[in-house]
């Protein structure tokens, strides 16, 4: 009997197929499903599209960079509106602003190119075990429900696939680690769209990106008092994406200083080809407790 469609998956396609409201304007909803803020790789996916959509279908994305500004309120729909920055033959430029009313959420700038064959290397893919040997999120978070709520109830559009203990089962066995990698891959079928393989990609590059700052320092979400935030985030694209395989995301984090950290990462195909490269800036507090 074949599996039931992922829910989760037909809601973010769903939040992804953004509506025309004018001339390079777009209007994108909310998952049923959300945390207290707007998801910010919901909105730099929904950014992506966005901008996309102005954009001739020969020119595939070079870089996408977003500055997150102001806290979306997932009660509300976005208002996506397009500025076409630049058009060539083998270039483009966007910048979309994200507004709920006449509230700026955040800005991304976009860029497209079509460079043709050159010089190509890229660092080497780390040497992990097959996602299709290694557990579900669903089972580790089994036992953790009160720990970790929040992973706990948000939609799981992406399948995950853990190679090292996650923050929480780290810091319950009392560990420090310095990296995160994990299988990602849409939790079912996807259209052929390559905007909609790389947007779900985009998606995907908010989650895990941070944890190597805290599990760096044996701290884990749940367990220890952390705020964090997104401020900025980029990616850029070196090669076209497939999103219904299993892509490994390999991240680390260089610095944590003056309450703010930084995530690098990058996406890998299982060939070991470089498809993406990461960095994300986030604000984050940290509250020790008198026990530890």
């Amino acid at each position: 009997m074949p599996a039931e469609p992922n829910t989760d998956l037909k809601e973010l396609l769903a939040v992804l197929d953004l509506t025309s409201a004018d001339d390079d304007v777009f209007v994108g909803s909310h998952p049923s499903k959300t945390p207290i803020r707007t998801f910010g790789g919901q909105l730099m996916a929904q950014s992506f599209v966005a901008a996309s959509r102005t954009v001739a279908e020969h020119l595939p994305p070079g870089a996408l960079s977003v500055h997150f500004i102001n806290g979306g309120d997932p009660a509300r729909d976005i208002e996506f509106r397009v500025h076409r920055l630049r058009d060539e033959r083998r270039f483009a430029n966007r910048r979309v602003d994200a507004l709920q009313g006449d509230t700026l959420i955040a800005t991304s700038m976009v860029s497209y190119l079509s460079g043709g064959s050159g010089l190509e290397h890229s660092v080497e893919a780390p040497t992990v075990a097959e996602p299709e040997s290694l557990p579900r999120l669903s089972e580790l978070l089994n036992g953790y429900e009160k720990v970790v709520p929040g992973f706990v109830n948000a939609p799981h559009p992406i399948e995950w696939r853990y190679t090292n203990d996650p923050a929480w089962v780290m810091r319950d066995k009392g560990g420090q680690l310095g990296h995160n990698r994990v299988w990602v891959k849409a939790d079912g079928a996807i259209p052929e769209d390559p905007v909609l393989h790389t947007a779900m990609m985009v998606y995907s590059s908010d989650t895990t990106v941070l944890d190597s700052i805290i599990t760096t320092h044996g701290l884990s979400w749940g367990f220890d008092r952390i705020f964090a935030a997104s401020a900025n985030h980029t990616l850029w694209f070196h090669r076209p994406i497939r999103f219904d395989d299993w892509v490994l995301y390999a991240t680390s984090s260089p610095v944590a200083a003056d309450s703010r950290g930084l995530g690098t990462g990058h996406f890998f195909d299982r060939s070991g080809q470089l498809l993406a490269t990461v960095t994300q800036e986030g604000v984050l507090k940290y509250f020790p407790s008198a026990k530890r």
